[in-house]
């Protein structure tokens, strides 16, 4: 499943998702772990990490959680109701990758819902996701 979601990812997302290099590190039905290198053009002024690209990359990890509910992993056309985002620690420029893990919590005929969370390579919480979906 995980080559089948890396290929969904690649063929869905827009160009600046991409440039993410989000990778698939591991995946089951309604749970997938993904890596993002932290890139110095996704750290901000601050030093750390830009709450945008954590939210680009959580946002698209529920994505993949719900696709990897799909039979052979197939994209189902939805947009994002809502993200919200709690950021709880910063996540500092030189670190090397953070590891987001995206877990679906339930799912109806028209709309899903899931949390995602984000941690630093010491396993430590910096970003805490709740999500809404609605299937096209």
């Amino acid at each position: 499943m995980i080559e089948q979601l890396q290929s969904r990812l690649a063929a869905v997302a827009a160009p600046m998702v991409r440039d993410l290099a989000l990778r698939v590190t591991a995946a089951q039905a309604g749970e997938v772990t993904l890596a993002l290198p932290v890139a110095p053009a996704l750290v901000h002024a601050g030093g750390v990490l830009c709450g945008q690209a954590i939210m680009a990359a959580a946002d698209t990890a529920m994505v993949l959680a719900l696709t990897s509910l799909e039979p052979g992993a197939r994209f189902r056309p939805m947009t994002t109701v809502q993200l919200s985002t709690s950021f709880l620690r910063p996540v500092p420029g030189d670190t090397p990758e953070v590891t987001l893990v995206a877990r679906v919590l339930r799912t109806g005929k028209t709309l899903a819902y899931g949390e995602v969370s984000l941690s630093t390579p010491d396993g430590r919480l910096a970003a805490h996701a709740t999500t809404t979906y609605a299937y096209l």
